[in-house]
């Protein structure tokens, strides 16, 4: 009985508390994740703040600026075009993803009921998580509807993620089905269920899903320098690009007599490129967690 007791009551490898020296191994490993996640970024806000002297005294490269100045965000949105691509890009970050969320949850919906050809658009939509057309075809389908230099061409070709729509599918079929035949006697319509029922069941695994097409929008540029000839459209990704790899600010008022270092303009653009994410993520971070193991446990 000794033996059964002791069997029972040992604790798995992975819950059997750690050693002195393997808790300062994973201290030291998580310290050097977090020094090189954090490093880099407090460079790039150091030389955004940087003046002159200091980018020349550090090589471009600063750390702590000695005599901070925000004269780089002050040019960087003299001439508009930056606050323009701002503008730019939340639109199309904001109208994207509530379209690929009102879409992507009625295919993921309708796909986890037991409907005539379901399994058929299942297959279809995994057919394009292994077989992804080339930029050439997508070029010519995005010509052929009309939809060159226009933002509905930023949007609607990727429209519905095949991961994402997976991703709810699954959850919604985890959710018990005895309640949703519950509420169809009670009269509810497929409609009623989803709004009132699903969708609120599901705000975890929506927000994470959210969060995953709004960075994707917001991060997108290549496809802007496909389809967008009018620079006065681009997003503010594609005119970070145009600051950062070609080493040189927009002709269109962005520069002045007093212009600060190149480096420090670039900089302030990527920082500027990154804030709305950095405040989106804390606040979906909880959803995040919860989201990523939903569907991990049934039952």
């Amino acid at each position: 009985m000794a033996i059964m007791s002791d069997s029972v009551n040992e604790r798995p490898a992975w819950l059997e508390e750690d050693t002195r020296f393997m808790k300062t191994v994973k201290i030291g490993v998580f310290a050097v994740i977090l020094i090189a996640i954090i490093y880099p970024f407090l460079s790039v806000l150091a030389t955004s703040l940087a003046s002159e002297p200091d980018v020349i005294k550090n090589g471009g490269l600063v750390i702590w600026p000695e005599h901070p100045t925000l004269g780089a965000y002050q040019t960087i949105f003299a001439g508009g075009v930056v606050t323009r691509a701002i503008w730019v890009s939340i639109g199309i970050t904001t109208v994207g993803t509530l379209l690929s969320l009102a879409v992507t949850i009625g295919m993921a919906y309708g796909l986890s009921r037991s409907v005539w050809g379901g399994k058929y658009f299942l297959l279809i939509a995994l057919f394009t998580l292994l077989f992804t057309p080339g930029i050439i075809p997508n070029y010519l389908a995005v010509k052929t509807y009309g939809l060159l230099n226009s933002y509905a061409a930023l949007i609607l070709p990727v429209l519905v993620s095949a991961f994402n729509l997976v991703v709810l599918r699954q959850f919604f079929m985890n959710i018990p089905g005895e309640l949703l035949d519950s509420a169809r006697i009670d009269g509810a319509n497929d409609w009623d269920i989803l709004v009132k029922i699903v969708v609120p069941l599901s705000k975890a695994v929506i927000a994470v899903v959210a969060l995953f097409y709004a960075v994707s929008y917001w991060n997108d540029f290549f496809t802007a320098l496909l389809y967008l000839n009018d620079s006065s459209m681009w997003p503010l990704q594609l005119v970070t690009r145009l600051y950062v790899v070609q080493g040189a600010p927009l002709p269109a008022g962005d520069a002045g007599e007093n212009t600060p270092p190149l480096q420090s303009i670039q900089m302030a653009v990527v920082v500027v490129a990154m804030i709305p994410i950095l405040i989106v993520y804390p606040f979906l971070q909880r959803y995040f967690t919860r989201g990523v193991l939903s569907g991990a446990i049934k039952g």
